[in-house]
C-alpha cells in the first residue's frame, strides 16, 4: 500500500482497536502509567506506517522500552549503568522462576518488560493483516468477544467500547474490502473511486449503530447462560444467597457451602506401605457458617527435626512407616501434605544450602516449607517418616467425662467452643442419637453412623448455601440433608461438641488411586492423589489415646487399626461399629459373597448414574440446549469459511511428513480443495488436462508438475529418494491459492 492518507486512516483505526485491549486493564487491575503503553503502541504502529527500516524499528522500541521501565523502577538517570545492571541481573533471576512456572513470584520490572513485548507483537500482527492478508474480520472478533465476556463477568462496562469497536472494525473491513478488489481486478486505486466507496460505507456505518443505539430492544429469546457459567463460583440457594467456589483444596472456610466443581488434576504421588489420608491442616472454631483458627503461632524446624505436631500418648501402641512424596510442579502452595502420626521430614529436594527450614502453624498443625532466604516454595519431594495407631477398643471405651488431670479446661474449651445461635435442635439431635451411649468413642461411633442413612445424600453439585440467619450445620441436618464432605465432617463435629466432647475439623486428602507398584521399591505402591481427593474429616481427642479420625462422609472410609479385646489385629474401618468378630465362613463362599456383592454394587451404582443423569437433564434441559445450540452454531461458522482455516491445517500437516508417498495423498488432498474452491474437474477429464486447466486459471505452471510426479507414483508405486520434499514447495503454493 501507498503511504496516503487512506493508508494513514488504516492504521489508525488500527491504533484505536488496539487501544481498546489496553482501556480496561486501568479498571480491573492495578496497573498504573497507562498513558506509557498506549503511547507505546502508537509509536510502534506510526513506525510501520512509515515503512522505518527494521533495525531501526527495534532500537527505537527497545529504547523507549528500557526508558520507560528506567523511568518507573528506578531513582538513577537513564545513562548510570547502575541500574542497568541491576535491571539484567533481575531479568536473569526472573528467567528462573520463568522457567520454574513461578509466574506470581516475577518482578514488577519483569511484569512490565513482557507486557511491552506483548504490545509489540499484537502491532506486527497488526501490520501482517493489514499489508499482507488485507483482512482484520479474526482481530475485530477477537477484540469484541475480549471486551463483551469482560463486560459479563467484571465491572468493566463495555457498552461505549462495543460501539466504538464496531465502527473501527467495520470500516477496517471495508476499507481492506475495497483495497482487495483492486488488487484482484488490477485496478489502479483513484481518489474519487475511493471517495465513492468510502462514504457509502461510513454512511451504512453510522446509521446502523444509531439505529442499534435508538431502536427498541427485544426481549431475550434464550435464557441467559451467566448464572450457568457463575455457578462454577456461587451457588444460590432458596435466598437467593451465594456460597464460595470450591475447586479441589481451598484455603479459606469461613463461608462453607455451594456446588463443588469436580478436578481431575493430580496435585502429588505418593510411595507408601498402604494407602493414607494426608493431611494439611485443622480449623477449631465454629463460627455458624464455616471454620476458621482461633489464632496462630509458628514453631521452626529443620530437616530431620522431630514435627512439633501432637502425638500420641505411650498407651497407644504405634507401628512405623515411612512414605515418600512427589509433588507436582503446578502446585503453588507451601504447604507439606502428611499422614496422621508425622514424625520427621527427611531429604527433600530441592536441597538448600543453609538447610531446608519448615514452620509449623499452631494449633492448626499446618507444616510450612521455605528456602534458604525464607521464600515460601513448594518442595518436588520429600520423604516422610510417620507411625500408624493401633487403638484397643478398651482403651477407646474408657472416656465418659472430662478428667481434668488429664487435659487443661482451656483445651476442652477451644475444642468444644460452639456459637451462641446455634440453634437448639442440633444439640437435641445429638443426645438423641446417642441415647444409651455411655462413652465417648460409642456416642462418637453413633454420630458418625447416622450419616449412613438414606436420609442424607452425597451431593457436589445441588448444595445449599445458608442464608444471613441461617446456620450451616442445621441447615444440612433439618432442611437439606444433601451434601459433600465439608456439610457431613462439620455436622459431626458441631454435634459432639453440643455433648461436651471436644473435636477438631481436619482438612487435607484421601488416598488417592493405586497407580501400580513403585518402581523404586516393590514392597511399596504408588498412589496418585488429585485435587477431587480433596476433603475434610473429624477428630475427636481422647485423653488417654490422643486424636482419634473419623469419617462420617458417606460413601468414604477412614481405616484405622483397632484392637479387639483378646482378639489378633485387624483392621475395620472407622465407620463401622466395634463389634466381635464374625466366624469365618468357607473360603468358597466367601468368593461367591464377595463376587455378589461386587454385582450388586455395579448395578446400584449403574441405577444410582442413571438417577443422577435423569435429574441433571431435568433440572438443566434448556442450559445444556442452549450449549449444543451454541457449539452447533459454532461448529456451523467454522464449517462455512472452512476455505479460510483449513488450507492453513493442511499446511501445517503435511509440513511434519517426510516419506516420499505423501505425495498420493497430498495430490488427493490438493484435488478436494479445488474442487471446494470452485475448479472442478470435468467428468471422464484426465490428470493432465485439468492440470493445463488449473496451470492456465492461476497462470502458472506448478499443477503439471505436480500431475507428473503423481502420475510417475501412480503407475511405478515408487518415486526417487527426496521427491516430496521436491515437490512440497508446488503443492503448497497451490494449496495456499485455494485459501477463499
Amino acid at each position: 500500500m501507498k503511504r496516503n492518507f487512506p493508508t494513514f486512516l488504516l492504521y489508525a483505526f488500527a491504533f484505536l482497536l488496539l487501544w481498546e485491549w489496553l482501556r480496561p486493564i486501568r479498571q480491573l487491575t492495578n496497573t498504573g502509567h497507562m498513558e506509557t503503553f498506549v503511547l507505546f503502541l502508537l509509536i510502534s504502529v506510526l513506525s510501520y506506517f512509515l515503512r522505518i527500516k527494521w533495525i531501526w524499528k527495534f532500537l527505537i522500541n527497545l529504547m523507549y522500552i528500557m526508558v520507560s521501565i528506567n523511568r518507573l523502577y528506578y531513582k538513577e538517570g537513564f545513562f548510570h549503568l547502575s541500574w542497568l545492571q541491576s535491571f539484567f541481573s533481575d531479568f536473569k533471576n526472573n528467567m528462573v522462576l520463568l522457567f520454574a512456572r513461578n509466574v506470581e513470584d516475577l518482578s514488577n520490572e519483569l511484569r512490565t518488560f513482557l507486557f511491552f513485548v506483548l504490545l509489540w507483537l499484537m502491532v506486527y500482527l497488526i501490520n501482517y493483516w493489514l499489508l499482507n492478508r488485507r483482512r482484520i474480520f479474526i482481530f475485530f472478533f477477537m477484540t469484541l468477544v475480549y471486551i463483551t465476556v469482560l463486560d459479563t463477568f467484571t465491572p468493566y462496562n463495555a457498552k461505549a467500547a462495543v460501539v466504538r469497536t464496531v465502527v473501527f472494525g467495520f470500516t477496517l473491513m471495508g476499507m481492506l474490502t475495497f483495497y482487495r478488489i483492486l488488487a484482484k481486478e488490477n485496478v489502479d486505486s483513484e481518489h474519487s473511486s475511493a471517495r465513492k466507496w468510502m462514504v457509502p460505507l461510513l454512511v451504512m456505518i453510522a446509521l446502523s449503530v444509531l439505529v442499534g443505539i435508538t431502536a427498541p430492544k427485544a426481549a431475550p429469546v434464550w435464557p441467559d447462560p451467566v448464572p450457568y457459567l457463575q455457578a462454577a463460583n456461587s451457588k444460590s440457594d432458596r435466598n437467593g444467597k451465594s456460597g464460595p467456589q470450591r475447586i479441589g483444596y481451598g484455603t479459606n472456610d469461613s463461608a462453607l457451602g455451594g456446588p463443588f466443581i469436580g478436578d481431575n488434576k493430580p496435585v502429588f504421588t505418593t510411595e507408601a506401605e498402604e494407602k493414607n489420608y494426608w493431611m494439611v491442616e485443622t480449623k477449631d472454631a465454629y463460627t455458624g457458617k464455616g471454620w476458621i483458627s482461633s489464632g496462630a503461632t509458628t514453631v521452626p524446624f529443620r530437616e530431620g527435626d522431630l514435627v512439633p505436631v501432637s502425638s500420641f500418648p505411650e498407651t497407644v501402641e504405634t507401628k512405623k512407616e515411612t512414605a515418600r512424596v512427589v509433588v507436582y510442579n503446578h502446585l503453588q502452595s507451601n504447604h507439606i501434605m502428611y499422614p496422621q502420626g508425622i514424625q520427621k521430614i527427611l531429604k527433600t529436594s530441592p536441597v538448600n544450602s543453609k538447610g531446608n527450614l519448615f514452620e509449623l502453624e499452631n494449633p492448626n498443625e499446618r507444616i510450612l516449607y521455605y528456602d534458604s532466604r525464607h521464600q515460601p516454595v513448594m518442595p518436588n519431594m520429600y520423604l516422610l517418616e510417620f507411625v500408624i495407631p493401633i487403638y484397643k477398643a478398651a482403651d477407646l471405651i474408657k472416656t465418659t467425662a472430662v478428667d481434668y488431670s488429664l487435659v487443661r479446661p482451656e483445651f476442652i474449651k477451644k475444642y468444644t467452643q460452639l456459637p451462641k445461635e446455634l440453634p437448639l435442635r442440633v444439640k437435641q439431635l445429638a443426645k438423641q442419637i446417642t441415647a444409651g451411649k455411655n462413652n465417648w468413642f460409642d456416642k462418637a461411633k453413633a454420630v458418625e453412623s447416622y450419616f449412613s442413612s438414606s436420609d442424607y445424600t452425597y451431593d457436589q453439585k445441588n448444595v445449599a448455601v445458608p442464608g444471613a440467619h441461617v446456620d450451616y450445620v442445621d441447615q444440612f441436618l433439618f432442611d437439606t440433608k444433601r451434601g459433600y464432605c465439608d456439610n457431613f465432617s462439620t455436622s459431626m463435629a458441631v454435634m459432639l461438641r453440643t455433648l461436651g466432647i471436644p473435636t477438631r475439623w481436619v482438612k487435607g486428602y484421601t488416598g488417592g488411586e493405586l497407580i501400580n507398584k513403585s518402581q523404586t521399591d516393590p514392597s511399596l505402591q504408588l498412589y496418585r492423589i488429585t485435587n477431587n481427593n480433596a476433603h475434610s474429616w473429624v477428630e475427636v481427642f481422647f485423653p488417654n489415646q490422643g486424636w482419634v479420625p473419623f469419617e462420617p462422609t458417606k460413601g468414604f472410609s477412614n481405616d484405622v487399626i483397632i484392637h479387639s479385646s483378646g482378639a489378633a489385629e485387624q483392621k475395620p474401618a472407622i465407620n463401622q461399629q466395634t463389634t466381635p468378630a464374625p466366624v469365618k465362613k468357607p473360603q468358597q463362599n466367601l468368593l461367591e459373597d464377595t463376587q455378589s456383592s461386587k454385582v450388586a454394587k455395579k448395578s446400584a451404582n449403574s441405577k444410582t448414574l442413571w438417577k443422577q443423569t435423569t435429574a441433571l437433564i431435568n433440572n438443566y434441559w434448556k442450559r445444556v440446549l442452549f450449549i449444543l445450540v451454541l457449539i452447533a452454531a459454532v461448529v456451523g461458522i467454522l464449517y462455512r469459511i472452512r476455505g479460510k482455516w483449513f488450507p492453513y491445517f493442511l499446511l501445517l500437516k503435511y509440513r511434519l511428513k517426510r516419506k516420499d508417498e505423501n505425495v498420493e495423498f497430498a495430490y488427493l488432498v490438493l484435488l478436494d480443495q479445488l474442487n471446494r474452491y470452485g475448479l472442478k474437474r470435468k467428468e471422464n477429464q484426465t490428470l493432465r488436462s485439468y492440470a493445463g486447466y488449473i496451470d492456465t486459471f492461476f497462470s502458472t505452471r506448478e499443477m503439471t508438475r505436480l500431475t507428473a510426479k503423481y502420475e510417475q507414483y501412480l503407475y511405478h508405486r515408487e518415486l526417487p529418494h527426496g521427491t516430496w520434499k521436491d515437490v512440497r514447495k508446488l503443492w503448497e503454493n497451490l494449496i495456499k491459492k485455494t485459501i477463499a
